[in-house]
């Protein structure tokens, strides 16, 4: 079996679609989800720098945008069922899959998305807030070392990487009071995404929602809550809204495709975090990051091998 993964905030670097651009039809469909995201996703994806496309409001659009102008190259169009027997996506990702499940159109995905940046965007202004990558010590210790610190455990994605967030001052703490054998690296983000500090965007978010019309998806498409297969469009989307300020689990959502039965994995552009993760995961599966469209070809054998 195979799943198609689609990557979150954080995976996009400055020019990651320039080498797309070549690819017949390819600007064109970024140009069309560039005005339901109202953000020139084409240039953002290819000339804005990496200060441009770290804020939350231009980020999320252009890695949904992104994930689905490289599944329709990596498809030929084709329907997904025929390529993927499960999607997921981390955090922002889930848009993307969504999107790719049928559960939304790309016109709602990218409209949903642009609220999603810009609601997140306004909470993470409102209070001094971050995130850091907590990498090694045991999991008990470092969830001790987190709620002693009142830490939230925004995004548990595999044995030996959590990572921690809230305020400024709580992180600071945590630098310099770090679990037993754990190093604490800084993230490059506005906020403390995934944590109750959120909660500002929920509701706006929650307004956004009733206007879409979401269908079942047409494949197994999972949820990072907790890495449940959800079969209904309208929960899926309801946990699209509450998961805004609630930890990411992919580390279960990793594990149930391993209980699936995943042999195959490919990451959507921008690609690269999931596969390795899914190294450290996911031992024994195979994988591709759909960098640029040189690993086309090793995509579409992944397919071969692997679909069904």
């Amino acid at each position: 079996m195979l799943a198609i993964v689609c990557p979150g905030q954080g995976s996009q670097a400055p020019g990651f679609l320039q080498p797309w651009m070549e690819v017949p039809g390819f600007a064109d469909h970024l140009r069309s989800l560039s005005e339901a995201a109202d953000s020139d996703l084409v240039a953002h994806g290819t000339t804005s720098d990496a200060e441009t496309i770290k804020d939350t409001a231009v980020a999320q659009p252009l890695i949904v945008g992104a994930g689905l102008a490289t599944l329709r190259v990596l498809t030929d169009g084709a329907p997904i069922g025929d390529s993927a027997g499960v999607l997921a996506g981390h955090s922002v990702g889930e848009i993307t899959a969504a999107a790719a499940a049928g559960v939304l159109s790309e016109t709602d995905a990218l409209a949903f998305v642009r609220e999603r940046g810009r609601g997140m965007a306004r909470a993470a202004a409102a209070k001094r807030t971050g995130m850091y990558a907590v990498l090694g010590g045991s999991e008990d210790d470092v969830l001790a070392v987190l709620a002693e610190h009142e830490l939230t455990p925004a995004n548990r994605n595999c044995a030996g990487q959590i990572v921690a967030a809230g305020t400024l001052e709580q992180l600071a703490t945590l630098q310099d009071n770090p679990p037993a054998k754990a190093r604490v690296i800084p993230l490059q983000v506005a906020g403390a995404f995934h944590t109750m500090h959120m909660a500002g965007a929920v509701d706006g978010l929650r307004t956004e929602a009733e206007k879409l019309s979401p269908q079942d998806p047409q494949v197994t498409l999972l949820s990072n809550r907790d890495g449940a297969a959800v079969d209904s469009g309208n929960e899926f989307v309801d946990r699209l809204v509450t998961q805004v300020a609630g930890p990411v689990r992919w580390d279960t959502t990793m594990q149930t495709m391993l209980d699936l039965g995943v042999t195959g994995l490919i990451e959507l552009s921008p690609a690269g975090t999931l596969v390795g993760l899914a190294k450290r995961g996911m031992r024994g599966v195979a994988a591709v990051a759909l960098k640029t469209p040189d690993d086309l070809d090793a995509a579409r054998e992944l397919i071969r091998e692997h679909a069904g």
